[in-house]
Parts: C-alpha cells; sequence; structure tokens
C-alpha cells in the first residue's frame, strides 16, 4: 500500500482527501482481513488511501500510542522547533519498534506527496487534516469542543512532522522506497 502510494500520491490531486468507492473498499478489506491475494495496483489510488486510512485507525491505541496522548498534544506548545523536534524524538523512541518503522515510511510517503504539492493542492496542513484522525485519537472520548480541539493540535503536530520530517527521522526517509 505505502510503495503505490508513493508511486501515486505525488502525482494524484487530493490524495487522502478523496475517498474511494465505499463498496470496493469493503470488499477489498474483507479479501485482506482473509488473507486472501490483492492487487491494489488494478484498483483507484484513491481506494488505497482509504484503505490505508482504515488499516491506521485500526491499530490498537493508534501508531502513535494513545498512553502518550497528553505528551504529544502538548509538543507543540513548546519553545522553538528544536525543542519540538528533540520532544518528538524522545516521544519516538518511547513507541514499539514496529510503529517507529511504519511511522517512517509513512512521513516518507507523505514528505513525496509534499514535495509536489503544487501539483496535487497537498500541502503539509492539508495532509495532516486528513490523515492526523488515523494516527492518534484520545484514550476515550469526550464533549465535542474538546474533540475539535484536539483534533486541532494533532492536525498541527501531523503537519510539523511532515514539514520537519528529515530533521525528525533523518535524510534517509526520502530513500526508503528506493528508486521506483
Amino acid at each position: 500500500m505505502l510503495s503505490l502510494l508513493y508511486q501515486e500520491g505525488p502525482s494524484t490531486e487530493g490524495i487522502f482527501r478523496r475517498s474511494g468507492s465505499a463498496k470496493t473498499c469493503k470488499e477489498l478489506k474483507e479479501k485482506l482481513d482473509s488473507g486472501a491475494e490483492v492487487d491494489l495496483a488494478c484498483e483507484s489510488i484513491f481506494v488505497t488511501a482509504s484503505l490505508f486510512k482504515d488499516f491506521l485507525r485500526n491499530i490498537p491505541g493508534s501508531i502513535l500510542s494513545s498512553q502518550l496522548c497528553d505528551k504529544w498534544v502538548s509538543v507543540m506548545d513548546q519553545g522553538n522547533n528544536e525543542e519540538k523536534i528533540k520532544s518528538i524524538q524522545r516521544l519516538i523512541e518511547q513507541l514499539p519498534r514496529a510503529n517507529v518503522v511504519l511511522l517512517r515510511y509513512i512521513f516518507g510517503v507523505l514528505h513525496g506527496i509534499e514535495m509536489r504539492s503544487e501539483e496535487n493542492q497537498m500541502n503539509a496542513f492539508n495532509l495532516a487534516i486528513c490523515i492526523a484522525p488515523s494516527l492518534l485519537w484520545p484514550p476515550v472520548s469526550s464533549t465535542p469542543d474538546i474533540e475539535s480541539e484536539f483534533a486541532k493540535k494533532i492536525s498541527s503536530l501531523v503537519q510539523f512532522l511532515t514539514e520537519n520530517c528529515c530533521r525528525i527521522f533523518g535524510e534517509e526517509i526520502t530513500s526508503l522506497f528506493g528508486e521506483i
């Protein structure tokens, strides 16, 4: 999925914003969940993007870990960018290794899409609005006002992560997929 998103996402206007066919997504999700072979290259890239966001939303406790939710939310309240980056790196060190590996690939994809935002209309802000709710959610539900404020803070965090991913994860994030 990520490889396809890395290949096609940068040249696709509105990637992650437009939804794939709900019927197709449901059918493919059932096939994937059953372990059947699925050739996503034959599907719309919007279906792949929708399936990927669904996959992220189904990670127990979220990829960024709901247990660290308060710490993630407070990162953007810290001083300068260097302090934010150091705080983010410390939080990343607290995540399971599998989560960190997946995050590096996710932000490698987002970085590639952002680099061509003139073409695809998906700058770091737009990407964050679309993907942030799939990366972290509060451990307990709350009022709509609090959830709205939370969504804004997490979107701001994901925008910052996207804009600074090379400094956070290392320059090699731009070549994780090799020459595709």
